[in-house]
């Protein structure tokens, strides 16, 4: 918090004052909410640790990795918090906090498992009968006030965010010469990295969800949608024009952060989808052919070493998307690409000195380097010329059966 300077004089002494009072019953109110919440907060947390956790491992209802699965580290956060609400309710903020912060690891463990845990406990409540009856008449004390044993565990995910938007208030509201400021200013630092992790595996748990939807989609095994490091983008109907002048026929199209994904209806079953191509973004560029002004609709052109793809939307701002989506899918994944290739030159260029004895070491060296010699080779061939007679041989006929490595690398894949 800075104090800027005011008019000289009384006035300007009143303002500045005025500016500290203000302050200060900002922060007075921050916290005593952080005081309030974090007391319903650790009584919550003892409603879990105690009639569930603490009861479940004396009965023996669930064996211990189920019930470590689904409480993971909540006992041991509730002890941490109880040590945090004694400094709180004392007013020592920043003292409670400093102490609390080698304990943040208790919460990302936590976080971490969330998903498991519901899963888990999903698992238990549909196959363990005397689990589901504890469980409903523990919910029924009135203890609970109607919360759900589901509702509990989402505590110390929601108590982060809570943290987050309380301490940046507490610490924006408290003098940088306050020797509780620098303590305040490491907690909202450590807080942030926590809140960050919650939504990085939001984001996962989000997108794998998505995988799986589509995964579901297709019919058959042979389309693997679920990969690691794959991210979905989007998804929708759009015309493949042919390029010999035939029908053009509508296709849905799901767009991944490595490839693009195309499929048809199927006959039998409406509900589902059959993989047709699945097109890696790699050495993939794309352009409006039509759709730069603001027409009905328009056309796309990607062009991909082997094949050309040219899809039609009616709807521009449809298409606009679709342009959007697919350039910047293909400038991360070609970033990421150029990235790699530099640090593996940067580990396969070798200092002069050492040339001689580069030829004497052992063909370990140059099997790690294959890879990289394959692509440069691959880099000085001429670009493939894609227009006019080139369809012909895009054929599957014309393909020789003994170029299957050739077909591994192909950017199109026949499903």
């Amino acid at each position: 918090m800075s104090l800027s300077p005011g008019p000289s004089g009384p006035l300007g002494g009143t303002s500045i004052q005025e500016q500290r009072d203000r302050w200060e019953r900002k922060r007075s109110r921050t916290a005593r909410e952080l005081v309030q919440t974090e007391q319903r907060y650790c009584q919550q947390l003892e409603l879990v640790t105690t009639y569930f956790v603490g009861i479940l491992k004396a009965k023996g209802t669930l064996k211990q990795d189920i019930r470590e699965s689904i409480f993971s580290s909540i006992k041991a956060i509730h002890s941490v918090n109880q040590s945090l609400l004694v400094h709180l309710e004392n007013g020592y903020f920043g003292r409670g906090f400093d102490q609390m912060y080698p304990h943040l690891q208790l919460y990302n463990t936590y976080v971490d498992n969330i998903y498991n845990a519901n899963r888990v406990l999903g698992i238990q409540l549909k196959k363990n009968k005397p689990f589901r009856r504890f469980k409903k008449l523990q919910e029924a004390r009135p203890e609970f006030h109607n919360h759900k044993l589901e509702d509990l565990l989402q505590l110390p995910i929601q108590r982060i965010h809570q943290y987050k938007h309380l301490l940046q208030d507490l610490t924006a509201n408290t003098s940088s010469d306050n020797p509780e400021f620098p303590q305040l200013s490491r907690a909202v630092d450590a807080v942030n990295e926590v809140f960050q992790r919650i939504q990085n595996n939001t984001r996962c748990h989000e997108n794998h969800l998505q995988l799986c939807r589509v995964q579901k989609l297709l019919k058959g095994k042979k389309t693997k949608v679920l990969a690691e490091g794959r991210w979905y983008i989007r998804e929708g109907w759009l015309t493949v024009v042919p390029p010999k002048g035939a029908d053009a026929t509508p296709r849905m199209f799901f767009l991944f952060s490595d490839m693009l994904l195309q499929a048809k209806l199927q006959l039998t079953n409406r509900d589902k989808f059959e993989g047709q191509h699945a097109y890696p973004l790699q050495s993939c560029s794309v352009e409006k052919v039509f759709g730069h002004t603001r027409s009905q609709g328009g056309l796309l052109s990607l062009t991909f070493p082997k094949a050309k793809l040219l899809l039609m939307s009616c709807n521009q701002e449809d298409l606009n998307d679709w342009f959007q989506s697919l350039s910047s899918a293909i400038r991360k994944l070609q970033g990421r690409q150029t990235l790699v290739n530099q640090r593996d030159g940067e580990l396969c260029r070798k200092p002069l000195h050492s040339a001689v004895v580069c030829h004497n070491t052992p063909n370990t060296s140059r099997k790690r380097n294959m890879g990289s010699s394959e692509t440069s080779e691959h880099a000085q061939e001429p670009p493939v010329e894609l227009e006019g007679s080139t369809a012909k041989r895009m054929k599957p006929t014309n393909t020789p059966k003994h170029s299957s490595a050739e077909a591994s690398s192909s950017s199109c894949v026949i499903l």
